[in-house]
C-alpha cells in the first residue's frame, strides 16, 4: 500500500465580513521511498448565487509527479459545516478541468444530495501528470433567505485506495448568497451591464441596466435601458421591463437608436422615481463617446433623456429629452452618471453626470432640478480628464463628487497611479474645491464606482459607504468600504471583500432599511450580481 505526502496551500480563509487571508497546511510525510502526491485546497471569495446553477465554492488540485503512473481520483470530501440552512443547498456537483485552474461546469466528475454537513463525491478520473484540477459546485434553491450563507471546504480525497485527509480552519469558510439577476443568454440577451440601485419611499427596490441585445459593446448599438422590481427587499424580483426604447426613431434601425448607461433617482418628498439615460441616434457601428459632435439636436450629438414613473415603479412615462437645457452647443456631449442619484434635504434632485468639451476634454459634473424635474440646470466641471461620478450630500449640505479620473490609464495599463478624484461644492456644481482625499485614499482600476450616504438611526449619524473593484490595476477584487468621517478617512477594518474574481466592475449601493445594504453590481459569477448584507457584518 503506497502512502502519500499531503501538502494544502494557497487557501483561501472567508470569514463573514473578511477579505481574502492564505496559509499552508502539511500533513505527515511518508515513508521513505514513498511516492508523494501534492494536493493543493482553494476557496475563492466568489458568492453563492440563486438561480445561477454552478457555483464554485473551493477546487482541489492534484499533482502528480512526471515519473510516476498517475492512479485514479474516487472521491471527493467536503464538509458544509456553517452553512446556515442545509436546506438552502439544492445539490453539490464535483467537475474536473484537467490543467486548467479556472471552474468549467463541461467535465461533471459526481454529484451528491446535501443530506448531511459532511458529504463524499464518487466518480472515477484518471489523473495525468502535472496539474489536475477539481471543482466543487453548489446550486441553491430559489427561496433561500440572502441573509444566509454556505459554507463548503475540502476535507479529503481518494487517489488509488489512498484517502488523504485535507487539514481544515478552526472556522468554516462562510459565503454569501446573492440573486444572479442577469445573465448571459437570459431572455435572449447577450449582455446586461450599467447597474443602477434604489429605494423607493415604499420600500420597493428598483435595479435599472442596461440590455445589450447583440454584444457587449458600448453604444452605440442595439441597447434599451430595463428595469426589474423587488417588493420584499430583493428576496425576489419581478420579470424584467424594458422602460426605456427609442426603437426605430426617424427612419434609422434599432441599432441606430440605443439608450443606455442608466442612473436612478427618488423623489424623496413626492417618491416619483426618475431613470436618466444616453440615446445615440445614428453612427453605425462606432463608439458614441467618440461619434458624439457639438450640437443639440439627435443627428448631431447624444442626447440626456429621462423617464419617470409615479406608481412605483409599474409603470413608467415616454422618454423625456432635457439635452437642450443642460448642454452647451459647442460640447460633444453631456449625459448623466451612471448609478444614482439623490434628493437633498431641501428637495432638491441632483444627478451626477459628465460632459466633453469644446476641446473634448471630459469633465465630471451635476445636473440638478429644483422644481420636482419640470427644468433642469448643470453645473460646471469639477476636474478635467474625470468621468463617471456619484454624488452625496454631507451634513453640512455640501455635496460631495466622487469622480472616475482616467489618470490612472497607461499604455500599459500598470502605471499603479488608479484612484479616485473627489470634489465639494456648496453651490451646486457652480464652483468646485478638491477634497483632501482626493487621487489618494480610493484605489480604482478607472472604473466606475458607487458612493451613498446612509442614515444609522434617528441621531442623524450617516455613513459613507463605497463600492468598487478594489485594485490599481484590475477589475477585480469588488469590496465595500465605509467612512464614519464623511469620506476623510476609509479604515481597513471597514473592508468587506464580496467577489475576487474578475468582473467588468461597475456597481451600484442602496440602503435597504436601517440596518441593511444592497448592492448590485457586475460580478465574476454573472452579469449582474444583487446581494445584501447587513451593517453590522459591514462593521465587524
Amino acid at each position: 500500500m503506497k502512502s502519500f505526502t499531503l501538502l494544502l496551500l494557497s487557501t483561501s480563509i472567508l470569514l463573514a465580513g473578511s477579505c481574502n487571508q492564505k496559509k499552508a497546511l502539511t500533513g505527515a510525510d511518508g515513508p521513505a521511498g514513498s511516492t508523494a502526491y501534492q494536493v493543493e485546497a482553494y476557496s475563492p471569495v466568489f458568492p453563492v448565487l440563486i438561480g445561477k446553477e454552478n457555483n464554485p465554492v473551493f477546487r482541489i488540485n492534484v499533482k502528480v509527479p512526471e515519473t510516476e503512473m498517475a492512479p485514479e481520483v474516487a472521491e471527493i470530501r467536503a464538509s458544509l459545516a456553517g452553512t446556515t440552512r442545509l436546506a438552502d443547498i439544492a445539490s453539490v456537483k464535483a467537475f474536473y478541468t484537467s490543467d486548467e485552474p479556472d471552474f468549467s461546469g463541461e467535465a461533471l466528475f459526481g454529484e451528491a444530495a446535501p443530506k448531511a454537513e459532511q458529504l463524499t463525491v464518487t466518480g472515477s478520473q484518471p489523473l495525468k501528470p502535472g496539474d489536475n484540477y477539481f471543482w466543487l459546485s453548489l446550486t441553491v434553491n430559489g427561496t433561500s433567505d440572502l441573509l444566509h450563507n454556505v459554507a463548503a471546504e475540502a476535507i479529503g480525497v481518494k487517489i488509488g485506495a489512498e484517502t488523504l485527509a485535507i487539514p481544515t480552519r478552526e472556522q468554516p469558510l462562510l459565503k454569501r448568497l446573492g440573486h444572479a439577476l442577469r445573465q448571459h443568454g437570459d431572455d435572449g440577451v447577450d449582455t446586461y451591464r450599467i447597474p443602477g440601485l434604489a429605494t423607493t419611499n415604499e420600500g420597493t427596490l428598483i435595479a435599472v441596466y442596461d440590455i445589450r441585445y447583440n454584444s457587449s459593446v458600448d453604444l452605440q448599438e442595439d441597447v434599451d435601458v430595463g428595469m426589474s422590481r423587488s417588493t420584499d427587499g430583493g428576496q425576489s424580483w419581478e420579470p424584467m421591463k424594458v422602460i426605456m426604447d427609442m426603437e426605430e426613431w426617424g427612419g434609422l434601425p434599432q441599432e441606430q437608436n440605443g439608450i443606455g448607461d442608466p442612473a436612478v433617482l427618488v423623489d424623496r418628498q413626492t417618491n416619483t422615481i426618475w431613470v436618466a439615460a444616453l440615446w445615440a441616434h445614428g453612427n453605425p457601428g462606432q463608439r458614441t463617446w467618440w461619434a458624439s459632435q457639438p450640437g443639440v439636436s439627435p443627428e448631431k450629438t447624444g442626447q440626456l433623456m429621462l423617464s419617470k414613473s409615479t406608481d412605483d415603479g409599474l409603470t413608467w412615462s415616454e422618454p423625456i429629452n432635457i439635452t437642450a437645457q443642460v448642454k452647451k452647443p459647442e460640447w460633444f456631449l453631456a449625459f448623466q452618471g451612471p448609478g444614482m442619484g439623490i434628493t437633498m434635504n431641501d428637495g432638491t434632485l441632483v444627478f451626477p453626470a459628465q460632459f466633453k468639451d469644446e476641446e473634448q476634454m471630459p469633465f465630471s459634473t451635476l445636473i440638478y432640478s429644483k422644481d420636482r424635474g419640470e427644468t433642469w440646470h448643470i453645473g460646471t466641471g469639477a476636474k478635467s480628464n474625470t468621468t463617471e461620478a456619484q454624488v452625496v450630500e454631507l451634513s453640512g449640505g455640501a455635496l460631495m463628487l466622487n469622480m472616475r479620473d482616467n489618470r490612472g490609464s497607461g499604455p500599459d495599463g500598470r502605471n499603479g497611479t488608479g484612484a479616485r478624484s473627489v470634489a465639494i461644492t456648496t453651490g451646486l456644481g457652480q464652483t468646485w474645491t478638491e477634497h483632501p482625499t482626493s487621487r489618494k485614499a480610493l484605489p480604482e482600476p478607472v472604473c466606475m464606482a458607487s458612493l451613498i450616504s446612509h442614515s444609522l438611526d434617528e441621531s442623524g449619524k450617516k455613513l459613507l459607504l463605497f463600492s468598487n473593484p478594489a485594485d490599481r490595476y484590475t477589475r477585480h477584487n469588488m469590496t465595500i468600504k465605509i467612512s464614519e468621517d464623511e469620506g476623510m478617512s476609509w479604515p481597513e477594518k471597514y473592508h468587506t471583500l464580496i467577489d475576487e474574481g474578475t468582473g467588468r466592475g461597475y456597481s451600484c449601493l442602496a440602503s435597504i432599511g436601517e440596518n441593511t445594504i444592497g448592492i448590485l453590481y457586475e460580478g465574476s459569477q454573472a452579469d449582474l450580481v444583487f446581494q445584501k448584507i447587513q451593517l453590522e457584518e459591514l462593521m465587524e
